[in-house]
This record gives structure tokens, C-alpha cells and sequence, in this order.
């Protein structure tokens, strides 16, 4: 049967959302979104997935009822997995990653974890690497382990309300776990270590499917009970997909949103940093990715106040003559410069003045160069997601690497990729942008970026 539109659901960070792509030019037909707020507890701080599946529920039978469902994935942020009981249900609350809850016992799981070499995963703070959750909840409530009958990631989570069934997919795994090992595509040693061999849910293609709808969640929707639910994908490697099957290496993808995550397509071989927020990803395929990252859409909120400025030509001459720059790092516990705290060198802009937001988009874009040289990227570079409508920020990274920068079509990659999961990757058309900017060298902007990597390798 062919499949007509995907339903997507897509929960991030910021907000969880219900996306309808039609298979054809792969565009939203309709989208709804809802805060992802965290629920203070107890036991600890941690997603509303009820409202979030109340919420989804509803979005689902309406996007039925009004243009019809052919099949649903699911893409997830990364560092989640839920603990599930026999009876089906959450043996506890799922974790929010930045409670600092894990980092109590962060010498006792620093003597479990396996090396970088074997994982490509850094020891990152707080629950962001998911072996780090699971054993801190496991250390903080003895009876958990018992309970827990298996462990999926967050975007199978999702799948397991859909349809009872149990997985994980290979590219949550790789999302900085401590799980996995994406040189033997396995799980890593932690899993013995932990003694989770038993209860981890079996790792599968991030496009295989599940099985059909639950009956209730069927009667529920109106959607039809055969309707295949695919097994899904981490959120950065769903923007990535789309570029793996249509694009020729070299190249790197910047998929933008809370977190900026830069991964890089058959770039040059180099020793990735593990204390500089590098890591090795897992695509869509079950390849490995080397990857970079840091909290860059956080770090754009916090500095720009909520101001919806955009930055001019003047604002961003102004930057340039006066040498305002902010240097790193907003977020001290992620990116490349961890520990350091942000300043600014030259006059500080007004908040919610098209200077400050100049100065911000020149910070984010030599941010994300900085990470491109971690990864080995050569070729052109692609940018997914909220910033490729910050033309400070494309502008300053074009010049940065001397590379062209592709902006993609639509506002976010994610569902598009998703949403491909359902579809024979080998028969799709290319993937359509709607700009470049060329590598032109603008000697103002190149020398900026040579005077902002000298005063970041200077502090």
C-alpha cells in the first residue's frame, strides 16, 4: 500500500510536536506543538508525558479525521530512555537530563563506564549520558531494578504506547549513552557491567517497524489498527538522514534547535576531543558519525532575552568596527569550551538591540565552526532548523570556514526525516534547499573570525 502522508511525532527539548509530512514533496501539511515543560516531582524533575500523550492522542485523530494517516514514526532529543514495568507501564517518572541528580554518584559510575575508544561517547554532566540515569535511579531506589522489566529509548518510548512493542533504536543508542558501541554496532560492556543484558530492549533499524496501531489507541484516533508505526530515530540524526541518502560526500549537516549538533559526512580522519563536547553519533543507517556539539539555541534565549531582533548589515558593521565579540561560553558544562564563562570584549550591546543580536549570531556561527574543525568537515555545510533564518549567524559561518552554506528548505529537518523512515529511502528525490551562500570571502567578516579564534585560544 502506498503511503500518502506520516504522521510525525516529534518531541524535543523545547516542545513537543505532531507533524502530518505528505510523502510526496515531503512538506508539513499540518503541525501542532506543546510546551515540553518538566514537572518538579517527586521523585526528581521530569517529563510530562501523559500531557504530552493526551496531547498527541488528540492531534492524531484530528489529523486523521481531516487528511487521513497512512503510517506514524517517531523522533525523539536524545540522552532519555523510560524504565518499563512488567505490567507495560513507566516503572518510574523519565528523567529530565539536566538534573544534576547523576552527578552525586559520578565516581562510582566513572568506574563502570567504558573508554571513549570504545564508545565515542564523552562523560558529559548531569543525566546526559543515559548509563549515567539509569544507574543513578537505580542507586537512589533499590526496588527500581526489580521492577524494571525493560529499558527503551525515548523515541521507542513513544512506539511502546503505539503498540505494546518493546525496541531501541541504533541511533538513540548512539546518542551519547554509554550503551553502545557504534565500531561493533552492539551494546557496549556497560550493559554487562550494570547487569542491564536482560533488560535492555532489543536494538533495532531506526525504520523497522513496530507492528500496528493498540486496539484502544486505535478506537481512540479513528486510525486504522493496521497502520504500521515505524521504530524510530534520534531527533539530529532525523535531520541528518535526508543528506545521507541524496547527498555526496564530503559534507557536514548542522542541525540547529536547543542543542547545535554538527556532524560530519566523510570528512577528514582526526582524533575526536571527548573534553570538547566531541562525539561519535549514529546515523540512520547504523553508521557511525563523528559529531560535535553545544547547547547553542539555550545559549541564543539566554543572551538575547527573548528579543526578536534580526540583525542588519549596519548592526552587523558596527560589531565588526567596534570589535564587540562575545567569547564563550554561555553554557560553560557543553560545547567546545567547556569551564569558561562568557564575556564580552568591547562595549556589551542593549539588550534587544540589533547589535547584540549581530554580535550573538557572530558568536553561534564561529561556535559552530569551532566545532566543524573538531569533526574533520570538509565539503559544503548544510544548516537545519532555527537558524537558517539568522543571517548574522550564516553570513559569519560561511566566512569562518570559507565553505558554502545550505540553508534548508523548510524550518526544521526533523520531521522530514522521520517521516522518510516510512518510505523506500532508495526511490525519494533529492532533498530541495531554498538558498546557498557562497564561500565569497568578505574580509571583514574573515578577519573578525580570525581575531575571535585568537582571543578563544588566548583566555
Amino acid at each position: 500500500m502506498t503511503v500518502r502522508r506520516i504522521a510525525v511525532i516529534d518531541v524535543g527539548k523545547t516542545n513537543a510536536k505532531l507533524a502530518l509530512v505528505d510523502a510526496g514533496d515531503m512538506t508539513e501539511i499540518a503541525v501542532v506543538t506543546r510546551p515540553n515543560a518538566v514537572l518538579p516531582g517527586p521523585p526528581y524533575p521530569h517529563f510530562d508525558v501523559d500531557g504530552h500523550w493526551e496531547f498527541l492522542l488528540n492531534a492524531l485523530a484530528k489529523f486523521h479525521a481531516d487528511h487521513g494517516i497512512g503510517a506514524i514514526s517517531v523522533t525523539t532529543h536524545g540522552a532519555s530512555g523510560a524504565l518499563i514495568g512488567a505490567d507495560g507501564c513507566l516503572a518510574a517518572p523519565v528523567l529530565d537530563y539536566e538534573h544534576p541528580g547523576p552527578d552525586t554518584v559520578a565516581a562510582e559510575y566513572q568506574a563502570l563506564r567504558p573508554a571513549f575508544s570504545e564508545t565515542g561517547s564523552p562523560r558529559l554532566p548531569m543525566g546526559l549520558n543515559l548509563g549515567a540515569q539509569i544507574h543513578w535511579q537505580f542507586m537512589i531506589e533499590p526496588g527500581l531494578r526489580k521492577r524494571t522489566d525493560a529499558i527503551v529509548t525515548y523515541p521507542q518510548f513513544w512506539g511502546h504506547r503505539l503498540t505494546g512493542a518493546l525496541a531501541s533504536d541504533v541511533s538513540s543508542l548512539g546518542a551519547h549513552t554509554d550503551l553502545w558501541n557504534p565500531h561493533k554496532r552492539r551494546f557496549s560492556s556497560l550493559v554487562e557491567r550494570m547487569e542491564l543484558a536482560d533488560k535492555m530492549a532489543p536494538a533495532r533499524a531506526s525504520d523497522d517497524i513496530l507492528g500496528p496501531l493498540l486496539p484502544e489507541v486505535a478506537d481512540r484516533t479513528g486510525i486504522p489498527a493496521e497502520t504500521p508505526v515505524h521504530c524510530g530515530i534520534h531527533d539530529s540524526n532525523a535531520s541528518l538522514l535526508p543528506h545521507v541518502v541524496h547527498r555526496k560526500p564530503p559534507f557536514s549537516v548542522v542541525s540547529t534547535g536547543t542543542w547545535v549538533i554538527v556532524m560530519t559526512i566523510g570528512g577528514a580522519r582526526i582524533a575526536l576531543e571527548p573534553t570538547r563536547d566531541t562525539l561519535i553519533n549514529v546515523n540512520g543507517l547504523g553508521a557511525p558519525v563523528p559529531s560535535a556539539r553545544f547547547m547553542g539555541g539555550r545559549e541564543f534565549e539566554m543572551i538575547s532575552g527573548g528579543h526578536a531582533v534580526e540583525a542588519d548589515e549596519g548592526a552587523m558593521a558596527r560589531v565588526i568596527s567596534d570589535g564587540i565579540m562575545l567569547m564563550p561560553a554561555a553554557v560553560p558544562e557543553s560545547g567546545p569550551f567547556q569551564g569558561r564563562d562568557a564575556h564580552w570584549r568591547g562595549a556589551q550591546p542593549n539588550p534587544g538591540s540589533p547589535t547584540r543580536a549581530a554580535a550573538l549570531g557572530f558568536y553561534l556561527a564561529m561556535m559552530t565552526a569551532e566545532c566543524l574543525s573538531l569533526t574533520g568537515h570538509r565539503g559544503n555545510i548544510v544548516v537545519e532548523g532555527p537558524f537558517c533564518r539568522n543571517a548574522a549567524y550564516i553570513a559569519m559561518l560561511s566566512a569562518a570556514t570559507e565553505c558554502t552554506v545550505i540553508t534548508s528548505k523548510g524550518a526544521t529537518g526533523t520531521s522530514q526525516g522521520a517521516a522518510m523512515l516510512a518510505l523506500d529511502l532508495a526511490t525519494l528525490l533529492p532533498e530541495t534547499v531554498d538558498s546557498k551562500v557562497a564561500a565569497v570571502p568578505r574580509p571583514e567578516l574573515v578577519d573578525y573570525a580570525v581575531r575571535w579564534r585568537s582571543a578563544a585560544r588566548a583566555t
